[in-house]
């Protein structure tokens, strides 16, 4: 007859057993949809979140009132309602026709006139036959699902207004064909064929870009340009890329003197080359970024631009020889004539050697509305301000949480 402490052993393994059965399969749920390809850095538990996320994603029942987020940005482009004011709109299918979009697809949802609140059915990776013309008053929210699009041309959002991406990945983009594409219910124009962007934003207002990740495209991730103004880029992971950020068309067109731009809690990851951002003309209020070892330079420009650097966090890399400086001017000129551009770093830490060439003189600083007027956190918060850039992990009924948890 078996001893009394052997029962109990024997118990002890196989309550153990069932637990492990029962844990590993929901374990394995959960992490199904992370992606693997955004990095994690240690951060306590109760972190301190950024004031964009600390707006909404501590609220369980985020998935109950999604346009409550229309409310959260900050910066210039904190006017951008999206789709606030219409219709929840859900994508069902991938698939892409640019001419006759049927419903259920993201084209017809984001062609529509009125204001629409795009969301994602499941899990969804999209190959656009061609570039994806993104209507006024839309917000394309991936919370819920993990959202790509990939492998073919992407996004544009031209001669709009009022326009939100949240939460989606968009990489390894190709240029668009020269052809027909339907840009609203009513209207089917030729295009000449997409540069291979990520997301362009032409000629545009009132535009947030939040959460998303980048990487990996033929032309540039990320591109302002055509006079777009009142722009936020925030919260989104940038990585393995070379021309990151285009703030202004070219150096002969001034109409981009309008332009008005915040770049703030974005993590420009590893093997980012140049153009984070560079800049021509306009005024880019850069604040409360990570910047990890850029190969040529972090932010540039040439056309005389206003850039404010404010609390950013720069790590160059531990290469002796690699980049250190993170200023670039491009002017035929010569370097005296760059020396009046006003170029300012304020509570910007440096690590392994990182340095910024400040010029010019008077007040720099971003003239925000009181709507868009936001405080910039000291250079030494950062890796925690931004550890969570790029698309979240959110679950119903729970707060949005970072991919690793």
């Amino acid at each position: 007859m078996a001893s009394p402490n052997s029962l109990l052993l024997l118990l002890s393994v196989l309550v153990y057993c069932l637990s492990t059965s029962f844990a590993h399969p929901l374990k394995q749920t959960r992490n199904k949809t992370l992606p693997s390809y955004i990095p994690r850095y240690p951060r306590p538990s109760n972190k301190l979140m950024n004031k964009i996320d600390s707006c909404w994603r501590a609220n369980p029942n985020w998935a109950s009132n999604r346009q409550a987020l229309a409310d959260c940005s900050i910066g210039f482009g904190s006017g951008a309602m999206g789709g606030k004011n219409g219709a929840i709109y859900i994508v069902t299918d991938i698939f892409d026709d640019p001419i006759n979009p049927k419903p259920g697809t993201l084209r017809y949802g984001a062609i529509q006139t009125k204001p629409l609140w795009i969301i994602f059915q499941r899990d969804m990776s999209l190959v656009l036959k061609n570039e994806l013309m993104v209507n006024s008053y839309k917000t394309i929210d991936g919370r819920g699902a993990r959202v790509e699009i990939a492998n073919g041309p992407c996004i544009t959002i031209e001669g709009a207004s009022h326009v939100t991406v949240h939460g989606i990945s968009v990489h390894d983009c190709k240029p668009g064909k020269p052809g027909m594409v339907r840009s609203t219910p009513d209207h089917v124009g030729h295009r000449v064929g997409s540069d291979g962007d990520g997301i362009t934003v032409f000629a545009s207002t009132n535009v947030w870009i939040d959460h998303c990740y980048l990487a990996r495209c033929t032309d540039g991730l990320l591109d302002v340009i055509h006079a777009s103004n009142g722009v936020t880029i925030s919260n989104n992971y940038f990585t393995e890329h070379d021309k990151v950020m285009l703030l202004g068309h070219q150096d002969g067109y001034t109409a981009d003197r309008i332009m008005k731009v915040t770049i703030v809690y974005n993590h420009f990851g590893p093997k980012l080359v140049q153009r984070m951002p560079r800049v021509r003309y306009d005024y880019a209020h850069v604040a409360n970024n990570r910047y990890d070892e850029w190969i040529m330079y972090a932010i540039g420009g040439s056309s005389d631009p206003t850039i404010f650097s404010e609390g950013n966090y720069f790590v160059a890399s531990n290469d002796p020889y690699g980049a250190k400086e993170v200023t670039k001017r491009e002017t035929h000129e010569g370097k005296g004539y760059w020396k009046n551009w006003k170029w300012r770093s304020s509570k910007d830490v440096f690590v392994n050697g990182a340095y910024f060439v400040q010029s010019g003189w008077g007040y720099s600083s971003p003239l925000y509305f009181n709507s868009q007027s936001f405080d910039a956190d000291a250079g030494s918060l950062v890796p925690v301000l931004t550890s969570d850039a790029g698309p979240l992990q959110c679950h119903v009924h729970q707060p949005c949480l970072s991919m690793i948890m």
